[in-house]
């Protein structure tokens, strides 16, 4: 499977334009209840991870009610999971202190640290990716900048997003260009992945410098016209933000998987 299969970025954009009761929220209620979830998750001690749990019901509901492919979402948290493993994955060595026993088990406080950290990783991530699937890239930025974020900020943004699509067109000819010359790519030695993120690197910003000539030819000033909101907010709407708020809030304050448990037994 080719680079730009794998990341698969036109592929959000494919399930933003789609018709679902989640599409047709309002992006800045989305935009705004996403980041209150991310605050709220990442408010959680260290060593939390059953609280965590109902959390998972935001991010399934949207896949749900969006028609967005679960594997879509998760080929995409693989990606960057290494750098959520590379963050926690010390943890079980310097804390070695035994924070819960079940039985002969005994599990040390870095276990749970890192499990937790991995668990709000997957949340948070997939909560954003939701939220750009369930939108699209141009409304998102849009709701963005209508909801107070700097536009500096958001035409950044949206010029990242567009220049990712550079940066793996240009990976994957690369790609298929030295399959069709060698016998394998597993073969290689190191060295000559080094030159090859090197040249794509500048062949990457020589396209990027072209695409951008070709943006000031057309009167571009540092301003995107990207398509702005003016509907108003319904009941539906509203009921999304404050109903998933409360939820938050709720999951927050009390373990609800722990008090579910605890009617269970």
């Amino acid at each position: 499977m080719r680079l730009a299969e794998w990341i698969e970025l036109g592929r959000m954009d494919e399930m933003g334009r789609m018709d679902t009761p989640v599409h047709r929220i309002d992006a800045r209620v989305k935009s705004v209840t996403t980041i209150i979830f991310i605050i709220i998750v990442m408010s959680f001690p260290r060593y939390e991870v059953s609280a965590l749990a109902p959390f998972l019901f935001y991010p399934l509901v949207l896949i749900s009610l969006g028609r967005i492919p679960l594997g879509l979402i998760f080929r995409k948290i693989l990606i960057a999971a290494p750098f959520a493993v590379v963050i926690g994955i010390f943890n079980p060595f310097f804390d070695r202190q035994a924070a819960v026993v079940i039985g002969p088990l005994v599990i040390s406080g870095g276990w749970l640290s890192f499990t937790s950290i991995m668990l709000r990783f997957v949340l948070t991530v997939g909560a954003a990716l939701m939220l750009v699937a369930c939108t699209g890239m141009y409304r998102l930025c849009a709701s963005l900048e209508r909801i107070g974020l700097p536009r500096v900020f958001v035409v950044q943004l949206l010029l990242l997003y567009r220049y990712l699509f550079v940066v793996t067109d240009e990976g994957s000819r690369m790609m298929r260009s030295l399959e069709l010359r060698s016998t394998g790519l597993y073969s290689l030695p190191l060295r000559v992945y080094g030159s090859l993120i090197g040249h794509l690197l500048l062949r990457s910003l020589a396209r990027s410098e072209r695409i951008y000539q070709a943006m000031v030819s057309r009167g571009f000033c540092g301003e995107l016209k990207i398509m702005r909101q003016t509907t108003s907010l319904q009941r539906t709407d509203w009921a999304f933000l404050i109903g998933w708020t409360a939820f938050f809030v709720a999951a927050r304050i009390w373990n609800l998987a722990g008090w579910v448990g605890g009617l269970l037994i």
